[in-house]
């Protein structure tokens, strides 16, 4: 029987193709749907033919051309977004606060489960980190505490100890955490103050970016740094919108973890650790799907674990991000629903012949692009948003996104789960 639909699937997902046949016909079996690869595939052909025609190219464009078109929409759209802002960009404090407060509109995220404040000041008292307290003058920890901004000084933590001290010291001190230790409360999306830019200068040309987040503490921060790269506006804000569905996404389990106090710190530094299964599993005849909570292909683009079922919830974070961008029209008309052009294509990706005559595959998802486009035009590097939202694409369909994050959230300390 000719399976042309998934083999195709497989090919994009570099999964092996009798594995791919063997979930098919279980999720078929289960579900009582049928011709759910074969829909899929027909769907990426559409949207590939659809944006291609958008962008004005052929379908039989060489993979450059069609990569070198996806650069030039994410600049074009950076523009737009950076015209109406009035020409913002993330170098200030004041002008990041701005920014973030737009990206807080249209993600209409809240609240939280987080560690208390006063618990993460005791952590402090505790293990005082050196390399902060220099940088900013003080000699005793108390006073620091009295004076900056408890938020500011967790993130720079991560810039300016060193992961060796946080992991072997500091965040020692989790295993003694209760869930009487966290409480509800507001999410903060915080611009550092730019005495800590010059400082962080290495911490951003590592990530390449100037943002991150403490998942225990509910905060997304932004250095106040402009990279000057192409693309660096729209790649901020899609981040920032992302980190804003992923804290409250760790705080719903937080939350869950918290009903069995004995496991309680085990499970919470687990998921800050951001653990995957280790170990490979026997084959049955159920389904088994991953749940991977991070992406392995930025360490390994050979780990085992890309090569079979999973699901991911970072691809649905990103889901949520694009979505957000989206809605920023009904904010700024001016961007005529240009930014709808990246709706539901994270999943979405073809192989396209390179100059020679390969065999070359394109992402179409936003972050990708972005990302290839603030690493100098690498094109084969970023693929690995594409994949993990494809599998992710197989599941929904399945089921629905619903059970997605559901099972995302259920199975994500055990690893997996099966069908």
């Amino acid at each position: 029987m000719e399976r042309l639909a998934t083999d195709k699937l497989a090919k994009i997902l570099r999964a092996d193709k009798n594995a791919l046949y063997k979930i098919e016909d279980r999720l078929n079996h289960v579900t009582g749907k049928s011709g759910i690869f074969e829909k899929i595939a027909e769907e990426n052909e559409t949207k590939v033919k659809e944006v291609l025609l958008t962008l004005g190219i052929s379908r039989a464009a060489t993979a450059k051309e069609v990569y070198d078109a996806l650069i030039s929409k994410i600049e074009a759209d950076d523009n737009l977004i950076f015209n109406a802002l009035g020409g913002r960009v993330c170098n200030s404090q004041k002008d990041c606060r701005n920014i973030l407060e737009t990206i807080k509109k249209v993600a209409e995220i809240n609240h939280g489960f987080f560690l208390k404040q006063e618990v993460a000041k005791q952590l402090l008292k505790k293990e005082p980190p050196k390399k902060v307290m220099e940088f900013l003058g003080y000699s005793s920890i108390d006073e620091m505490l009295a004076k900056e901004n408890l938020l500011e000084v967790y993130s720079a933590l991560r810039f300016l100890e060193g992961n060796e001290w946080l992991n072997d010291v500091f965040f020692k001190q989790y295993e003694d955490l209760t869930p009487d230790d966290f409480e509800k409360r507001k999410i903060v999306v915080h611009a550092l103050s730019e005495k800590w830019n010059e400082i962080t200068k290495k911490f951003v040309m590592k990530k390449w970016h100037n943002i991150s987040h403490l998942k225990e503490l509910g905060v997304v921060f932004v250095i106040p740094i402009s990279l000057g790269i192409s693309g660096e506006l729209l790649r901020m804000m899609s981040l920032v919108a992302h980190y804003l569905h992923e804290v409250p996404f760790y705080s719903d389990i937080f939350k869950k973890i918290a009903e069995v106090p004995e496991t309680f710190s085990e499970n919470l530094i687990s998921l800050l650790r951001g653990d995957v299964m280790e170990r490979h599993l026997p084959e049955n005849e159920r389904a088994l799907f991953l749940v991977v909570q991070r992406y392995l292909a930025k360490d390994d683009e050979n780990d085992w674990r890309l090569f079979v079922p999973r699901i991911n919830p970072e691809a649905l974070h990103w889901l949520k991000a694009e979505e957000d961008l989206i809605k920023l029209s009904g904010l700024y008309p001016q961007l005529n629903k240009e930014l709808e052009f990246w709706h539901n294509l994270g999943w979405v990706g073809d192989y396209f012949k390179d100059e020679v005559g390969n065999d070359i595959l394109v992402s179409f998802d936003l972050v990708d692009t972005v990302m290839s486009l603030v690493k100098q035009k690498e094109l084969i590097k970023y693929l690995y948003h594409h994949q993990e939202a494809l599998w992710n694409k197989i599941f929904t369909e399945y089921f629905n996104r619903e059970e997605l994050e559901k099972f995302s959230k259920e199975y994500l300390l055990q690893g997996y789960f099966e069908i």
